[in-house]
């Protein structure tokens, strides 16, 4: 057998047993960087590199029973998987140092990004004040009326750092193109019922409304979340629009910051992955 094939097999297997995936992801992002480069800007090649040394490692383990499959075969493995791995559930106040560390400035291990905003800022600069920061649910919480008890209402692969003001403008507005500038969050648009993320981001929030639509589907006492095509979605569990989220998710894909705070809440918090960043064509597949 070829040396070369025996000592790429035996890369993945230490990594599989070591959990090393976070270490190859870390490494892509360049230590010069500034934290204006890694949020806003799309490092190509060195995301794509991440995505296949991610797809490489948990296909053939976490996504096994996922493989192979589309629809409502593909949605239906993906929630059994994510909702029986995630052992680990937070509550609303254990919210604030987990995101100091999913989100944390890859320049700076004293500061945060916000994720609309693209601010970098002190971990300690979250409460309530205007230039705060504080915990924004991308999937709005009205949506569905879940609150912030644990389960969806604390589940950070959508609880992200936001400057309290933007949070207070996005509101529980749902995602959709077009509106007035939001002056505190550069390249944001919004307007009496959606709201327009920057560029950088606009991905990763599809990413963070599908993977709740996998997560909750009725059990364990929560709603069945569910995107659709409407915005003005009130308190019924839906957020749209799902055709505008598609678009996002294919014009921005996974990136390296993203692809390590999939990673560290998958070793650290809650042990379960958000799939349409390891494999962001699932989501057509399955919408």
């Amino acid at each position: 057998m070829d040396n070369k094939r025996v000592t790429r097999r035996a890369r993945i297997a230490l990594a599989l047993a070591g959990g090393t995936a976070l270490t190859a992801v870390v490494a892509q992002i360049p230590a010069n960087a500034t934290a204006g480069q890694v949020a806003p800007h799309r490092a190509a090649s060195a995301a794509q590199h991440a995505s296949r040394s991610v797809s490489t490692s948990y296909d053939d383990t976490y996504y096994k029973d996922a493989e192979g499959k589309t629809g409502k075969a593909l949605k239906d493995a993906l929630h059994r998987i994510i909702s029986s791995t995630q052992t680990g559930k937070l509550t609303y106040d254990q919210v604030w140092d987990a995101l100091k560390e999913t989100d944390q400035d890859p320049d700076n291990s004293a500061h945060v990004i916000l994720l609309y905003t693209g601010r970098s800022q002190s971990k300690d600069a979250h409460g309530g004040n205007p230039d705060d920061w504080n915990r924004e649910h991308v999937w709005a919480k009205s949506h569905g009326d879940f609150g912030t008890d644990t389960g969806p209402g604390t589940d950070i692969h959508h609880l992200r750092p936001e400057d309290v003001s933007v949070n207070s403008i996005r509101g529980n507005k749902d995602f959709d193109n077009g509106g007035s500038k939001v002056d505190e969050a550069p390249g944001s648009l919004s307007d009496d019922d959606s709201f327009e993320p920057r560029d950088a981001v606009k991905g990763d929030v599809a990413r963070m409304i599908l993977y709740m639509a996998v997560r909750y589907d009725g059990g364990d006492g929560f709603p069945d979340l569910e995107p659709n095509d409407n915005v003005d979605n009130g308190t019924q569990p839906h957020i749209g629009r799902l055709s505008v989220l598609k678009k996002w998710s294919e014009q921005d894909p996974p990136d390296t910051f993203e692809k390590h705070r999939n990673q560290v809440i998958f070793d650290k918090y809650q042990h379960n992955r958000n799939p349409f960043i390891d494999h962001p064509e699932w989501v057509g597949e399955i919408w």
